[in-house]
């Protein structure tokens, strides 16, 4: 069955429970009924996970003056989450394109130039802000494998997969930034003898 573009909805929730769902199918907005472990659930799921971990490493870093301008980052692409959210969940629903991949690119090369090369592999840590980011950034890797595995089944937009490859590489570098400017130092990893 092919996907139909699908219009950008207004969303009014004026009941929060359904009781559709309580056997094991959920509706694709636009109705389409799937099963809570199909691949589509499974991606946008996800992505619903790690913008959740967003919002604890933006309150986080927002705590401290050194690393509000990271928080204000984080914030920005908090809402572009949102959309790629959108995209997993809206059958023909396209809003991240290559604009928003390059803009992730500018960050991670701003981001990544004021930092020493690395030596040794970083372990999660620092201090709490940063120990968010790699969470996040572990689920970002997951969320992007959902949505690979979606896209073996129903056409997706290419730019939002590009989108979450790079989200993971901004997420590790501003995990090293938010580690050093907050005041704590990188966990780095030594080999057992």
């Amino acid at each position: 069955m092919s996907e139909k573009p699908f219009n950008e909805p207004r969303i009014a929730l004026s009941r929060i429970y359904t009781r559709t769902g309580d056997r094991g199918s959920t509706a694709l907005v636009g109705g389409q009924r799937v099963s809570k472990d199909s691949r589509r659930i499974e991606a946008y799921g996800t992505v619903d996970e790690l913008n959740s971990f967003f919002g604890s490493a933006i309150l986080s870093a927002a705590e401290h003056s050194a690393t509000q301008h990271l928080a204000a980052i984080l914030t920005r692409i908090q809402h572009e989450l949102f959309e790629v959210g959108a995209e997993l969940a809206l059958p023909g629903y396209r809003k991240i394109d290559a604009e928003h991949v390059r803009a992730l690119e500018a960050e991670l090369d701003g981001l990544n130039a004021a930092l020493p090369p690395l030596e040794e592999f970083v372990l999660p840590g620092g201090n709490r802000a940063a120990a968010l980011c790699h969470v996040a950034r572990t689920v970002c890797r997951r969320a992007e494998r959902r949505a690979c595995a979606a896209a073996k089944l129903h056409p997706l937009n290419a730019e939002m997969l590009r989108y979450l490859n790079r989200l993971s590489d901004l997420l590790f570098v501003m995990a090293r930034r938010l580690a050093r400017e907050g005041g704590a130092h990188e966990v780095l990893w030594r080999r057992q003898t």
